[in-house]
C-alpha cells in the first residue's frame, strides 16, 4: 500500500522530521516490484530506508520512500563456524548476537552498530578491527530499473573503508534484499584496540581464552559508555569517517600534537576523527537545535529535535575547523537526502 505525505521522522534515527510525498512498507519481493514500478511509472526518486541510521534528511523527499522490511535469518553451523543469510530487514545487531549465542565467533566487534543487515555492505560497516567485508560472502539485490535479482559477490562489491560499489559506480541503481556471510571455525579473538584490552584485563578474562560471547559483551560495554542510544537521544552513530593520511601527514601532527590518536593503516595512517573533533573544541558543543555529544565528539546529536539543514551546517563548521587545525579533511559517513 502507497501512502501519501508521509512524516518519515520515526524512520531515521536522527529524529528529523522531513516529509516524503509517498511512502511504501515492503515485506516481500513480489512488494517491492510493485513500489519500484509504481515509482517508474510517476518518475519518482527512490529513498531506501532500513534503520535509518545512516542517512540526514536534509528536507522533503519529493519521491518514493520504501522501507524495507523483508524477514528471514538462518545460520548454519559447523562447529565454532557457520553460514548465515538474513533478509535485509533483519537488525544487525540482532543478527550478531544470533551468532554469539550459538558460540560463533567473527561478527561480535561488530554488536550494537544501529540499522538493518540491508545497508551493512553499502557502507561496509565496521568497528574495533573488523569490517564486513572480513566475513561476507554476498548478496541479492533488485535493480531498480528492471525490478531484476542479481547476485554480488564479495569482488563485485568492491568494498573499501566505508565504502562499496553502492556508493560509487552503481548508487542509487540497486535495493539490497539478503546478504550471506561465512564465518571462520578458526575463530581468534580481535582485541587490539586499547579499550578493548582495558576491559577485558579489568574483568580479569584470560585474553588467551576469550569466547564471542565475552568479546560482544566487552563491546557493547564500550559502547553504552560513549554513544547515546538514538531512542534517547537520537544521533547517526559516528558521524565522520576516520580520515587516512600520507605518513609525512601523520608524523608532522604527531610532532606538534604528540597525544595524537592514529592507527596504521597501509600506506598510511588512520587519524581518530573524534579525537580531531574533540581537540579542535567541539565536544559537547550545540548548535542551533541539534549539537555535539558531550562523552564523544563523533557523535552528533539531535536533542532539540532540529532539521536536516541545522545538521549538515553543524557538520560543515566542524569539517571547516579541523581543516583549519589540522589541515584534514574530514568526510561524512550518512548520506544527505534529498
Amino acid at each position: 500500500m502507497i501512502e501519501t505525505n508521509t512524516d518519515l521522522q520515526p524512520h531515521n534515527t536522527l529524529a528529523i522530521s522531513a516529509r516524503a510525498a509517498f511512502f511504501a512498507r515492503i515485506q516481500t519481493l513480489d512488494e517491492l516490484r510493485e513500489a519500484l514500478s509504481f515509482a517508474k511509472e510517476k518518475g519518482l526518486p527512490i529513498l531506501p530506508l532500513g534503520g535509518g541510521s545512516n542517512i540526514v534528511l536534509t528536507g522533503d523527499f519529493p519521491g518514493l520512500a520504501i522501507q524495507v522490511s523483508l524477514r528471514g535469518l538462518s545460520l548454519t553451523s559447523n562447529g565454532r563456524g557457520g553460514y548465515i543469510e538474513a533478509a535485509a530487514g533483519e537488525g544487525w545487531h540482532q543478527l550478531v548476537m544470533t551468532a554469539v549465542e550459538r558460540g560463533i565467533g567473527g561478527l561480535e566487534n561488530l554488536a550494537l552498530i544501529p540499522g538493518k543487515v540491508g545497508a551493512a555492505p553499502i557502507q561496509n560497516i565496521g568497528a574495533y578491527g573488523v569490517e564486513l567485508c572480513d566475513c561476507f560472502v554476498g548478496l541479492q539485490a533488485m535493480e531498480i530499473s528492471s525490478g531484476e535479482l542479481h547476485t554480488f559477490s564479495a569482488s563485485d562489491c568492491e568494498f573499501a573503508y566505508r565504502d562499496s560499489v553502492f556508493k560509487g559506480r552503481l548508487r542509487d541503481q540497486y535495493i539490497i534484499t539478503q546478504v550471506s556471510l561465512r564465518l571462520s571455525d578458526n575463530w581468534q579473538p580481535r582485541v587490539s584496540y586499547p579499550a578493548l584490552q582495558q576491559l577485558i584485563v579489568s574483568s580479569q578474562w584470560d585474553i588467551n581464552d576469550l569466547t564471542p560471547e565475552q568479546v560482544a559483551s566487552a563491546i557493547i560495554d564500550i559502547r553504552n559508555s560513549k554513544l547515546p542510544l538514538p531512542e534517547k537521544i537520537p544521533n547517526a552513530g559516528s558521524f565522520f569517517k576516520n580520515p587516512v593520511v600520507a605518513a609525512d601527514i601523520y608524523h608532522n601532527l604527531k610532532s606538534t600534537h604528540p597525544d595524537l590518536v592514529a592507527y596504521a593503516s597501509g600506506d598510511g595512517w588512520k587519524l581518530a576523527a573524534g579525537w580531531l573533533i574533540d581537540r579542535a573544541g567541539w565536544r559537547g558543543k550545540r548548535y542551533e537545535a541539534v549539537g555535539v555529544h558531550h562523552q564523544q565528539a563523533l557523535v552528533l546529536v539531535n536533542p532539540g529535535r532540529g532539521r536536516g539543514d541545522e545538521v549538515t551546517r553543524l557538520a560543515e563548521a566542524i569539517a571547516s575547523d579541523v581543516q583549519d587545525k589540522f589541515g584534514v579533511t574530514l568526510e561524512p559517513e550518512p548520506r544527505y537526502y534529498p
